[in-house]
């Protein structure tokens, strides 16, 4: 099995870091908007849905290992209402590398917190 390891910007996406105080001084956050961006809401998160497209070797930097660029993939009506130039528009956010074969897929667990405007940040 091949494991795929990448990085995706998430500044290329509309947000705003900034300074916001915390348990431990100030913290450095960075404000995604959920609707802005079209990320979508489901029952267990909010979610940024990817899509990855191969890199052609010939093209490709002779001194980079990335096999595939990255971009933010939508649902059909989403993409129904963009314009050809909108889609063409779309960043890339980041890019994959597939580096080996026998390495096994790696969980992410996560931390759901909702705060309000005028909450500390829990960190």
């Amino acid at each position: 099995m091949s494991k795929i390891s990448g990085k995706i910007n998430l500044m290329n996406l509309h947000a705003v870091r900034k300074m916001m105080p915390g348990q431990s001084g100030q913290v450095e956050v960075l404000v995604i908007p959920i609707e802005k961006n079209k990320l979508f809401k489901g029952e267990k998160g909010i979610y940024l849905d990817l899509i990855a497209f191969e890199v052609d070797p010939a093209k490709r930097n002779a001194d980079s290992k990335d096999t595939h660029l990255v971009k933010q993939s939508f649902s059909k009506e989403v993409r129904d209402k963009m314009t050809e130039e909108e889609l063409k528009a779309m960043p890339i956010l980041g890019n994959l590398s597939v580096w080996s074969d026998t390495a096994q897929a790696e969980t992410v667990s996560d931390t759901n917190t909702v705060l309000s405007e005028v909450d500390n940040l829990p960190f």
